[in-house]
């Protein structure tokens, strides 16, 4: 499967998406990625030890603290982290982890993709919707 099926894929097949790094700052892409998929239509839990809401939801310190199934993980997070948020995400049940624009690690994408979670990274999600045009469908979490 190509690069962007995988994109494709992710964007047709949840509807939510755990925004790892999320911020409370308006003036970052942490916040306004999260608020622009919001807006067009998918569920965003957002993950931040250092805040209590953010684009209006709830804020959760870390991925085991989330009460509910985890699918699609997005991470905003230095690349020296991403490897940890893999295993944490595999902790967590996840079955997908993007890392966004500016974001690679090998180590993350050895620990996803053996765990069989589908893995995307150095991507956009602003981008890849606006290129695939794909909007929340209601699909898997």
């Amino acid at each position: 499967m190509s690069a962007d099926d995988v994109i494709e894929s992710i964007l047709r097949d949840y509807d939510t998406i755990t925004v790892v790094g999320a911020s409370a700052n308006t003036a970052k892409a942490a916040n306004e990625v999260p608020a622009y998929m919001k807006e067009r239509g998918w569920r965003i839990i957002p993950v931040n030890p250092h805040a209590d809401e953010i684009v209006g939801e709830p804020v959760y310190r870390t991925l085991a603290d989330i009460p509910e199934q985890v699918g699609l993980v997005d991470v905003f997070r230095p690349s020296d982290d991403a490897a940890e948020i893999a295993r944490q995400a595999v902790e967590a049940g996840a079955s997908a982890l993007w890392l966004q624009l500016g974001i690679r690690s090998a180590a993350a994408r050895e620990i996803a993709e053996s765990a069989g979670l589908r893995y995307v990274e150095d991507r956009c999600l602003i981008i890849e919707q606006r290129r695939t045009g794909i909007v929340a469908s209601g699909g898997a979490r």
